[in-house]
């Protein structure tokens, strides 16, 4: 796994927790901002697939 691979599953995590406590207290701001992170994660993410992809690293 390469650097934007891990990030990426960071903030993706990240934003499903932020997600569900905006659900818990029903603060939709909140779950709006966890989604948000949870989309930049996976697109992070993909973007350390391409990287590595290119490199010949899978």
């Amino acid at each position: 796994m390469n650097e934007d691979q891990v990030k990426g599953k960071a903030k993706d995590i990240g934003g499903k927790i932020q997600e569900k406590v905006g659900e818990a207290t029903g603060n939709r701001q909140t779950q709006r901002e966890g989604v948000s992170k949870q989309v930049e994660g996976k697109v992070q993410e993909k973007a350390g697939d391409v990287k590595d992809v290119l490199k010949g690293n899978r």
